[in-house]
C-alpha cells in the first residue's frame, strides 16, 4: 500500500483495565497508541478499582473514554465477573452498534479492530470472554505467565490460562512466557515477545520530578553522593523468623557501612513493621517510612545503589533502572533474572545476606557486573514494539523485531519427548547425501 498516513483511517483498539496495577502497565501502551498515526486507543475502565484508574491515565495525558461501573465492595468473584461480562456487552452495543452493523463498517471507522486486556485479573478474564462472544479479536498483554498450579495464585492462574485460549494475539514479556504458550499449542506466529510494559512505566516514573513527601528522602535527593540501599520485606513465607533474620542482617550492615543510608518502606501490616522496627529503630542511618506511592518509589529504586527485597515485581523493575538486586528468598518464579545475573538469591540467612551485600557495597565493579547485564524483562520499549506489531497487522507496515534472545526449540522439543539420537538415525536412513546432523538441524528449525 502506498497511501500516506492522512488517507489511512486510524484503527481503534479497546484498551480495557480494571485495577490500578493493570492501569500502570497499560498506560505507556495507550500513550504509544495515541502517538501512532495508524492506531488509536479507546480506554475502558471496568470499575473493579473505582476512581483509581483515571488518575493513572491522566499522568500520561490521556482520559478514560468509558467506565462500566461494574465493581463495588463486597462482590464475590462470580458476581464481579458477571457484572463485567454483561456490562461490557451493553457498553459495546451502545457505543459501537449491533454486530449486524459491522459488515457495513469496512474501514473500521466506527468499530474497534481488537480488544486489549492485561494479565490475569477478573476484569481481564471477563472482558476477554465478552469480547470473544462478540466476535471481537482479543489481544493479551503480559501473556504466558504460568505457575503450573491452577489453584495458585487463585484465581489468577486460571484467569490467564483461560484468556490464552480466547486470545488471537499473545504479547509475551519474555521468551520463557513464549515457551509456555507454545507448550499449550498456541501457534508461534500468534505470539510476539515484546518485553514487559511494566518496565516502560517504571522508567517513565523514575524520571518524573517531585517530592517524596518525606523530609529525610527529599534530603537524600539533594545529596546524590550519599549511597542508598532500599530494603523491602513483606512476603508471608518470611513472617516471623525470616523477618527477624532480615532485620538482624540489615542492622549488621548499617553498623558496618555507617555512611550508607538504608531506606525501608514498611509494609502496612503492623506485625511485619513491628518486627523490623524492633531490630532497626535506634540506628541513625536507617530510615523507615510508610509505603510509598508508585512514582516516588520508582525514583527511589533509581536513586539506590542496591536493593534487598523479597518482592516479585521489584526483581523485574530495579534492574531496569540500573540497580542490582539481592533476593531474600530461596527460590523465585523470576528465574530469568537469576540466569541473566541481574538478581542474586540470598535467602534469609543473616551471614549470607551480610556477606553478599557487603561484597556489592564494597565494590562498584561488583555492582557494575550485575547492572551491565541485559534485563530479561524489558528495556523500556515494549509499548513501542506492541504498537508496531498492531500497525503491521492492520496495515502491513514493517514487522518489529521481538525482544530478547528467543527460546531454544531444541530444549522445548526435548520436553515433548524428542530423542535427538534416535530421530537423527531414523531421518538419516531415509535421506541420502545429507548428514544426520544437517537433517536434525533443519528439522528443529522448521
Amino acid at each position: 500500500m502506498h497511501h500516506d498516513h492522512v488517507q489511512r483511517p486510524r484503527r481503534k483498539i479497546l484498551v480495557v483495565v480494571g485495577t490500578r496495577p493493570e492501569a500502570i502497565k497499560m498506560a505507556p501502551l495507550a500513550r504509544a497508541m495515541a502517538d501512532s498515526h495508524l492506531v488509536q486507543p479507546y480506554i475502558v475502565a471496568t470499575g473493579q478499582h473505582p476512581g483509581i484508574v483515571d488518575v493513572v491515565f491522566e499522568r500520561v495525558g490521556l482520559t478514560v473514554d468509558a467506565d462500566l461501573g461494574a465493581g463495588r465492595p463486597g462482590l464475590t468473584l462470580n458476581e464481579l465477573f458477571a457484572h463485567i461480562l454483561t456490562g461490557f456487552q451493553q457498553f459495546f452495543f451502545e457505543e459501537f452498534g449491533l454486530l449486524e452493523d459491522r459488515p457495513a463498517d469496512r474501514d473500521y471507522r466506527r468499530f474497534p479492530v481488537a480488544c486489549l486486556v492485561h494479565g490475569d485479573t477478573t476484569s481481564a478474564a471477563a472482558v476477554a470472554l465478552a469480547a470473544f462472544h462478540l466476535g471481537l479479536p482479543v489481544a493479551h498483554v503480559e501473556a504466558g505467565l504460568r505457575t503450573g498450579d491452577i489453584r495458585s495464585p487463585f484465581p489468577e492462574e486460571s484467569n490467564r490460562a483461560m484468556i490464552s485460549r480466547l486470545a488471537f494475539f499473545h504479547l509475551a514479556p519474555t521468551s520463557t512466557n513464549q515457551e509456555n504458550l507454545i507448550r499449550e499449542n498456541v501457534p508461534s506466529e500468534r505470539i510476539f515477545v515484546a518485553g514487559n510494559t511494566a518496565i516502560d512505566a517504571l522508567q517513565d516514573a523514575a524520571d518524573m520530578e517531585g517530592s517524596y513527601g518525606v523530609a529525610e528522602l527529599d534530603q537524600l535527593e539533594a545529596d546524590p553522593a550519599v549511597p542508598v540501599v532500599v530494603v523491602t520485606a513483606h512476603r508471608r513465607e518470611n513472617w516471623g523468623g525470616g523477618l527477624e533474620r532480615i532485620g538482624a542482617a540489615i542492622a549488621e550492615l548499617a553498623h558496618r557501612f555507617e555512611t550508607v543510608k538504608f531506606v525501608l518502606p514498611l509494609h502496612p501490616n503492623p506485625a511485619v513493621a513491628s518486627i523490623l522496627r524492633s531490630k532497626l529503630d535506634d540506628l541513625p542511618n536507617v530510615i523507615m517510612v510508610a509505603s510509598l506511592a508508585y512514582v516516588p518509589f520508582a525514583r527511589l529504586l533509581k536513586r539506590a545503589c542496591l536493593v534487598i527485597t523479597d518482592s516479585g515485581g521489584i526483581q523485574e523493575e530495579a534492574p531496569a533502572v540500573g540497580t542490582p538486586v539481592l533476593v531474600l528468598r530461596e527460590s523465585t518464579e523470576r528465574q530469568e533474572g537469576v540466569d541473566a545475573g541481574t538478581l542474586k538469591l540470598v535467602g534469609t540467612n543473616v551471614q549470607r545476606i551480610v556477606a553478599e551485600a557487603s561484597a556489592l557495597l564494597g565494590s562498584a565493579t561488583a555492582r557494575e557486573a550485575m547492572t551491565s547485564r541485559e534485563n530479561p524483562y524489558g528495556d523500556g520499549h515494549a509499548s513501542e514494539r506492541i504498537v508496531a506489531a498492531f500497525e503491521h497487522i492492520a496495515y502491513g507496515t514493517a514487522a518489529p523485531a521481538p525482544y530478547g534472545a528467543g527460546f531454544s526449540r531444541q530444549a522445548l522439543r526435548r520436553l515433548g519427548g524428542w530423542d535427538e539420537v534416535r530421530q537423527s538415525d531414523d531421518i538419516a536412513a531415509d535421506v541420502e547425501g545429507e548428514s544426520s546432523e544437517a537433517v536434525v538441524t533443519k528439522t528443529l528449525q522448521q
